[in-house]
Formats: structure tokens, sequence, C-alpha cells
């Protein structure tokens, strides 16, 4: 029993370094905003994009004549991507049911789900116009109802990107903003003189976009940590290293910083992804950001029996997790901490990034240890409440409610449960003490 390394990525303090530099950076651009407000944002905007319209937030006009630009074609594929997200979500919501039970006679507990009133949207496109990330934030969020969405999104090569915007604008964003990086997300929470603050945050982004969420958490509601993508290919010797290779660089891609973990039993398959990497690294057209990454942050583990395999799995807790093996399922079963599980050769993470309905927001930075992906509940806040309608149920619950309460000190509380069973039960208890206790109450 073995787990063999074949290949590292940068050493943890080396990673915990560059996080360092990226919360200080962090810290000084919102306490910026929160001080200079559309002026800090407009000059960062201006330094990082190269882009200081005479508003960052989109006329109807302008949204329109951005839409006009994409062909009939182009216009389909992302309506249909955005059914499909629609249809899950939708799915999803319809499990979300309101309750109400009568748990003794005359006491009522219940719990309503309530939309969040106003969520921010961060959509990524600097580098690539990620239109993809437009369904899986404001189309969730509308079908969760949320009453006011808004998006940020950067320019792309100096200008709105059409194709963003449109997916923007048909998910239902009721507010759209060209402006990207720490200076959207900063905007969005902390509010300024154009732009009103909201009460959550979500969206993936790239190091900085993540820390400045985290920094931000408190303030506003976030969705979850979702930092630079991960992926993990889990195989066996039922695929090859030309789906395995293709599969890890497909998301190494993303950024310079983007891990990428090979997991499997079969040296040979380990030995020879690594050599089919290298060979698909000189024709691959993103190599230039994919080496980088798959040199820093690539790993290659190999692992003597399944149950190795999941353990290191599970412990690594990655973003996306491809599982293509003889025993898919199993995994499904036994698999605990992850973002989102891609099941079968046949299946890959650009499918649930791109069009197959499930939210492509996930956890990375091991947060899948403790919270799932972005989804329509996420959106929805779940609140109980209480209703008392008999004088018998009145007195009971209060007689055990003063009790426990002067069990625990609480005076005051346990009067507010005494005032009811003297109103309601016709009982001298003296001021400040426990209710005694009844058979009759039984």
């Amino acid at each position: 029993m073995s787990v063999t390394y074949l290949k590292r990525g940068k050493p943890d303090a080396d990673r915990a370094e560059d996080d360092a530099k990226t919360r200080s950076t962090v810290e000084a651009i919102l306490k910026d905003i929160e001080t200079r407000g559309d002026v800090a944002i407009r000059e960062m905007s201006e330094k990082f994009d190269k882009y200081s319209p005479s508003s960052f937030r989109l006329s109807q006009q302008e949204i329109d004549d951005l839409i006009g630009q994409l062909s009939e074609r182009e216009l389909a594929d992302i309506k249909f991507a955005q059914e499909q997200v629609r249809k899950f979500a939708q799915a999803q919501r319809d499990t979300m049911l309101d309750l109400e039970i009568e748990t003794m006679p005359g006491v009522i507990l219940g719990h309503k789900n309530i939309p969040v009133q106003s969520v921010g949207c961060y959509v990524p496109g600097g580098k690539f116009p990620m239109v993809a990330s437009a369904h899986m934030s404001v189309a969730t969020a509308s079908v969760a109802g949320v009453p006011r969405i808004i998006a940020c999104t950067p320019p792309f090569h100096g200008k709105p990107n059409a194709a963003v915007i449109a997916a923007i604008h048909f998910g239902g964003a009721h507010e759209i903003y060209v402006l990207g990086g720490i200076q959207a997300v900063g905007a969005m929470a902390i509010g300024t003189e154009t732009i009103e603050s909201v009460h959550m945050l979500v969206g993936p982004g790239n190091a900085f976009v993540a820390e400045a969420k985290r920094q931000l958490y408190g303030r506003v509601g976030i969705d979850l940590f979702a930092g630079p993508t991960e992926t993990m290919v889990i195989a066996d010797d039922t695929v090859d290293a030309e789906i395995c290779a293709t599969d890890l660089l497909g998301q190494a891609e993303h950024g310079y910083n983007s891990p990428a973990v090979l997991v499997t039993n079969s040296r040979k398959l380990a030995e020879e992804t690594l050599k089919e990497i290298d060979r698909l690294l000189e024709i691959l057209p993103t190599a230039e950001t994919a080496r980088v990454s798959w040199q820093d942050y690539g790993e290659v583990i190999v692992c003597d029996t399944y149950e190795e395999m999941l353990d290191v799995a599970n412990d690594i807790a990655s973003e996306h997790v491809q599982v293509m093996t003889d025993r898919d399922d199993w995994f499904l079963e036994k698999m605990h901490s992850y973002g989102a599980l891609f099941l079968g050769a046949r299946t890959n993470v650009s499918n649930g990034d791109k069009v197959i309905g499930t939210n492509h927001t996930l956890p990375t930075k091991k947060a899948g240890r403790y919270t799932g992906g972005l989804w329509v509940g996420k959106f929805l806040k779940t609140h109980s409440y209480q209703k008392i309608l008999t004088d018998e149920a009145a007195t009971l619950i209060g007689e055990y409610g003063s009790r426990l309460c002067m069990l625990e000190g609480f005076v005051g509380h346990a009067e507010q449960c005494n005032v009811r069973v003297r109103r309601y039960g016709g009982l001298n208890i003296p001021y400040g003490e426990a209710a005694p206790y009844r058979e009759a109450a039984e």
C-alpha cells in the first residue's frame, strides 16, 4: 500500500506566500473603494482594463446594440445553455418546500424559503469571455426569485463583450455594469455614489476576486470561496493517456495558478499521460498559460488501490473531479469532499462549465469539505416561525420554558414565560421563580 507522486506542484509554503501578497493588495484596494467610491473604481478600471466610459452601467440601448452583434446561431446556443441551467435550477427549487407542522395541540412551527433581496453577480471575462458564468449566477438567481440582480463583467479587449452581455441580459439581470476585478466586487458589496450595494456576492473569479469576496464576507453574504479553477482526473486503465491529458490541460488553460491533478492506480497510464501532456502543449493554442499552470500546480499521483485513490481524492477536495474507472458509481457513493463530479469518459468538466445544466461555480481550496457549489438554494434564506393558538398550549410550553430559563439563570427570560402562564393558565407563579411541575400538565 503506497501513494507515489510522479510529479508535484508548488510547495504549500510558496502558495501561502502568494496568497499573503494577494491579501495585502486586495485589502488596500477595498479600503480605497470605501474611501473614494466612484473615483477609485474609475482609476482602477483605467489602470487594469484601460476602460473608462461615461457610465459603467450599460443602458438598454447599449445592451440591445451589443445583442444585435451576435448571429442567430450564437444567440440560439446561449439560450439553449440557459434553458438547461434554468431547467435544473427549477427542479432543485421545487424540492425546497415551505413547511408548517403542528408539533402538539395548539403549537404551530414552520419555515419559509425567502429569496435574498439583492445579489451582485461577478461574471469573469478579462482573459476569456466567460459567457457561461452568466447562466450560473444570474439565471439561477432569477429562478430563485431574487428581486434585484446586478452583474459586473470586465471589458474584453477594451470594450463590452457582446456574448457575455447577451447572456447576462437573457439571464435576468436588472443592472449590468462593465467593470472587472476587485473594483467590481468591492463596488457591489460596499456601494458607491452610482452603484447601490447588494446583500450577497456570487460568482467565480481569479485569486484577487476570490480574496476580495473573502474579505467582504460578513458585510455581505457570499456564495462560496470560488477562486482559480481546480481539476482532478481519477482514472484507471479503462481510459487512455490522450483523454486524461486533454482533460487536465483543458482546465489548466484557465490561468497560471490552476491546479490539475491525475490520481490513478496505473503507473503506465500516469507515465503515458505525462508524455501526452508534453505533446499536447506543443500544439495547444493556450499553451503559454497551460504550460506554466501545469509546471507549477500540476500533480500526478499513483496509488496501489482504489481505496487509496478515494482517500487521496477526498483529502485534496478538488473543485472538479472527473472519474473514469471501472467503478464510477462506487466513487459517487464514497466521495464526500469535492465541488462537482463528472462520471464516465463520456462526460467532462467542459460539459458542466458550459451547457449541461449543473452549476459551474464550485468550491476551491478544500472548501468542498464543508460546502457544495452554487445552486438555487444559495439564493434562498430559510426562516422559521412559530405560533401558539390555545391557552392550554401557551401554559404548558410556558411552564417548561420557565423552568429551563431558571436552570440557566435567565430570570428575565423566565418571566416572558411566567407572564403567559399567569395570564393564559391562571396560575399564580411568584415573580422570578420557576413554574412548578404539574402532572396534570402532561
